[in-house]
């Protein structure tokens, strides 16, 4: 009689067999790739969401495979999707760390490299960006947006993501796989104000977190965040119908994701648990065992390598991450490989609101060390604010009716405490037990009894990043700040906004 041990590792060697098989008989999978704009992890059912409803991306985390412990490297759109697209950390992206910066065309993507294995590629909505890039086509690949919609809502972009995505499939070589890129804009701000009502929600059902004052106007704007968040869901669903109904689905790898957190304060763009740590579920009939979750800590840079793996091609090696497809075709949950134990994170210049002497624009450098049961964080720059300066609005953080809240409050009231975890300069050093304090509440890092702990991470963290070539680690962080911002900039002299400098295509580097 067999061991129990013994099946597991039968299914998993013909999983295993299955793709190679599938490979060397030319039926290269197609991957559908889906990305929400600014939606956070906990605001999905299948990550225990009790109030945001999305029961397409749920039904796919329970066919396919849930990744707990997933990140984006930088918590912010335009870096966070750079390491995507390249294989790369963020802080080895050069110009493309920053938000609305340069896509260097020197780093190659993973679009251009199955187009040139013979795949069909494009994308809908959002791409790469906010930002400048040289090449013909954005990062993402041939762009598919013209089809459109009348939306629910008037803050929802009329573009019909899934009508562009079934006309790329009409249009494409049916023998030829594809790779697409479906790119909504929702959860993105601005919303329309109190669409909540339109959806017929109570205030009652929203989930506060707790370093934001539990009050309606909050609760009001986490419901119209809510609203968008089910956009992204209808949308993912209907991608999914089309791809079963053209009989494509059971050769298709389906990712679904976020590039960061939530677009409130404290979250997008913070090194911050909401802000990095993001959804990741990937369906793959007959090759992925549903109904799985795995603890291995993974990053965004790991999935442009996990695509040229699972298409048969070599990664490129400018790619720094590692392949997931060992986790993919496991047929085991929890810790698949005792190695992938902590991830890496870091951010550099984001957005506007931070002064140097020649009137560009300064960075907030942070890295950071997130294992099972601790975050560490180093604010490298704390005389600088972490949100941009107050007398220029704080300008790293979207404009809300929460931050409108959190920024009227004064020194006295009673809620004071929530601008100062929200707005207020950081210490350099800050230390969470993850397992405890989910949230990042309670600082441990001027504590005694952390110290060894705090060395240890720091050395760990620091050793990595010199081993990556890391700026900031090497003593050249200032890099970051020299590096032009093609966004709408900020006149520091009158405090207003003036318009982004006009860039011309350079071709490649």
């Amino acid at each position: 009689m067999k061991s129990p041990s013994f099946y597991p590792l039968l299914i998993g060697t013909l999983f295993f067999a299955l793709l190679i098989n599938a490979q060397a008989t030319g039926e290269r999978p197609n991957i559908l790739f889906c990305i929400a704009d600014d939606a956070s992890m906990k605001s999905f059912g299948a990550y225990g969401d009790t109030f945001v409803n999305t029961p397409s991306i749920d039904s796919i985390a329970r066919d396919g495979v849930v990744f707990n412990n997933a990140y984006n490297g930088n918590p912010k759109c335009s870096p966070a999707r750079a390491c995507i697209l390249t294989g790369k950390y963020s802080w080895q992206l050069k110009e493309a760390a920053d938000h609305n910066g340069r896509f260097p065309s020197e780093f190659r993507t993973y679009p251009q490299l199955l187009e040139e294995v013979g795949y069909d590629v494009g994308f809908t909505g959002k791409g790469w960006g906010p930002g400048v890039y040289d090449t013909a086509d954005n990062p993402a690949g041939p762009e598919y947006s013209s089809l459109k919609l009348i939306p629910p809502y008037k803050a929802i972009s009329d573009v019909d993501y899934a009508a562009n995505f079934e006309y790329f499939l009409n249009k494409k070589d049916p023998n030829t796989p594809f790779c697409f890129w479906l790119g909504t804009k929702e959860p993105h701000r601005a919303y329309e104000l109190d669409s909540w009502k339109k959806a017929g929600r109570q205030l009652k059902e929203a989930s506060v977190p707790p370093f934001y004052p539990d009050n309606d106007i909050v609760r009001g704007d986490l419901l119209d965040y809510a609203n968008e968040v089910e956009w992204y869901d209808t949308q993912v669903g209907r991608a999914i119908k089309i791809l079963n109904d053209k009989g494509l689905l059971e050769n298709t790898l389906v990712v679904v994701t976020s590039d960061h957190g939530m677009p409130f304060p404290r979250v997008k763009g913070q090194i911050y648990e909401e802000g990095f740590h993001i959804p990741l579920i990937v369906y793959w009939k007959g090759k992925i065992l549903p109904g799985r979750r795995v603890n291995d800590f993974v990053s965004f840079s790991d999935l442009a390598p996990t695509f040229m793996e699972v298409v048969g091609a070599e990664p490129h090696p400018q790619m720094t991450g590692g392949s997931l497809v060992k986790q993919l075709l496991s047929t085991k949950s929890g810790q698949i490989d005792p190695t992938r134990d902590h991830v890496l994170l870091g951010k550099e210049r984001h957005d506007v609101g931070r002064a140097n002497e020649d009137g560009t624009d300064l960075a907030y450098p942070v890295r950071a060390i997130r294992n099972d049961s601790m975050l560490y964080v180093h604010n490298i720059k704390p005389e600088r604010w972490p949100v941009g300066n107050p007398e220029y609005g704080f300008l790293n953080t979207d404009d809300s009716p929460t931050k409108s809240y959190l920024t009227n409050l004064k020194q006295g009231d009673r809620e004071y405490f929530f601008f100062e975890m929200n707005f207020d300069k950081r210490p350099e050093h800050e230390l969470y037990n993850i397992q405890k304090d989910p949230h990042c509440i309670t600082n441990l890092a001027n504590l005694p009894e952390y110290a060894v702990q705090i060395k240890e991470l720091r050395f760990q963290m620091e050793s990595e990043l010199r081993a990556q070539g890391d700026p900031r680690t090497l003593g050249n962080g200032d890099v970051f700040d020299n590096y032009i911002y093609y966004g709408k900039r900020l006149d520091y002299s009158t405090g207003q906004r003036i318009n982004a400098i006009k860039y011309t295509k350079q071709g490649t580097d």
